[in-house]
């Protein structure tokens, strides 16, 4: 079995994001010469994650908003948001998760017509965001 894994630095510029990565992602997986397994979309931080939906800009401001609303940003019961002020990221990032894991067929990535893949900013602008992609098959 081959095992091949690259990491992609990603840049925000707002509190909250969405970042298509679709693109790279499907590069590392090309890249890998692995025709048939999967591929682990990793994000390594504890204030982002990794998600799947359409690229859509009202769509991409609907996530954001409710993801917003969700985690209660500043939030005064926050315990957490006495050491940062971060505690909505933490919670969403544990909440939504920090990857996704596709199928490999045929030397591409399987995705859903509408799916890209996303790292979701809960705590930007950050100057680098780490995401580990790991191909792994035949």
């Amino acid at each position: 079995m081959k095992v091949v894994t690259k990491e992609l630095k990603v840049s925000t510029s707002s509190r909250f994001q969405l970042v298509d990565i679709t693109r790279e992602v499907e590069r590392v997986v090309e890249d890998s010469g692995v025709r048939n397994g999967l591929a682990l979309i990793f994000a390594p931080h504890a204030t982002a994650a990794v998600v799947l939906n359409e690229h859509e800009a009202g769509l991409i401001e609907d996530i954001i908003q409710k993801i917003a609303e969700f985690t209660e940003p500043g939030h005064s019961k926050w315990r957490h948001n006495i050491i940062d002020d971060n505690a909505h990221a933490h919670i969403g990032s544990a909440l939504f998760g920090q990857e996704r894991v596709l199928p490999v067929v045929n030397g591409r990535l399987v995705r859903g017509t509408w799916q890209n893949v996303f790292l979701v900013e809960m705590d930007g602008p950050r100057r680098e965001r780490s995401v580990l992609v790991t191909v792994m098959g035949e």
